[in-house]
């Protein structure tokens, strides 16, 4: 059984951190969607960039294959740069998270999304707009997905941000996103923030470094932990290919 997540937002969802500077994951237990197929876990596992790397999804994954003993299925949609404005509903974005999670439903069950977004929207013309633009998109998701009983986590903008001011002013605006997110959460039914405090960025200030991210992943295991309803039961949907096997079997 595919247990299997969401993950969309911008770069720091995608991953930046660097590989030969990664903690080892156990992959064995975790896949990535491929062309509609689940397919065994490498790095980068969301390719948005020639220069993609960790993601803070592998430890989320891996800690949560490690708790309820099942496959994890990764659905990688994030894309590194990109507004709030560009996730709107029926957007290419947002359409295209959908259709692979269509897909991604055929073959597991999504037990949740794994969102982070905001660098972006941290301009003067975009922060004030976000509380509307970022429920549009999550409630949308849940509407077209079905997934009203299954955790969204937000994750917060690291305090790094801010050595980036003298370059781009508008991070001076970072803390005020993370208070936007933070309060959106709050009020959205099985929706959780993920605060980044005190976690570490590459040279550049912008992205989370792989450590970092190792950690941002548990973070975002111990919120969903929080909204998971424990009632819940997932059950197994029977795979395409199971009454091929078992014709097989008994020839």
């Amino acid at each position: 059984m595919i247990h299997s997540f969401l993950l969309v937002g911008q770069s720091n969802m995608a991953g930046r951190g660097k590989i030969a500077e990664a903690r080892p994951i156990k992959t064995e237990n975790i896949k990535i969607l491929r062309n509609g197929r689940w397919q065994p876990m490498f790095r980068p596992i969301n390719p948005d960039r020639a220069f993609s790397g960790v993601s803070l999804a592998e430890s989320f994954a891996e800690k949560y294959a490690e708790k309820y003993g099942v496959t994890v299925g990764l659905i990688p949609c994030a894309d590194g740069g990109t507004s709030l404005l560009q996730w709107q509903p029926d957007g290419l974005l947002f359409d295209n998270a959908v259709c692979q999670t269509l897909l991604a439903q055929r073959t597991s069950t999504v037990a949740g999304v794994l969102w982070h977004q905001g660098e972006s929207d941290c301009a003067d013309d975009k922060h004030p707009y976000l509380a509307e633009r970022l429920e549009n998109v999550l409630n949308t998701f849940k509407q077209r997905l079905n997934l009203y009983d299954v955790p969204f986590l937000v994750g917060g903008l690291g305090d790094f941000l801010k050595d980036r001011i003298p370059q781009n002013p508008h991070y001076i605006n970072a803390p005020k996103v993370n208070e936007i997110m933070k309060t959106v959460a709050k009020k959205m039914p099985m929706t959780g923030f993920v605060n980044a405090k005190g976690l570490g960025a590459n040279a550049d200030n912008l992205h989370f470094n792989s450590e970092a991210l190792y950690e941002f992943g548990l973070r975002y295991f111990e919120e969903f932990e929080k909204l998971r309803d424990p009632n819940k039961i997932f059950l197994e949907k029977p795979h395409p290919d199971d009454a091929l096997r078992t014709e097989l079997e008994n020839l």
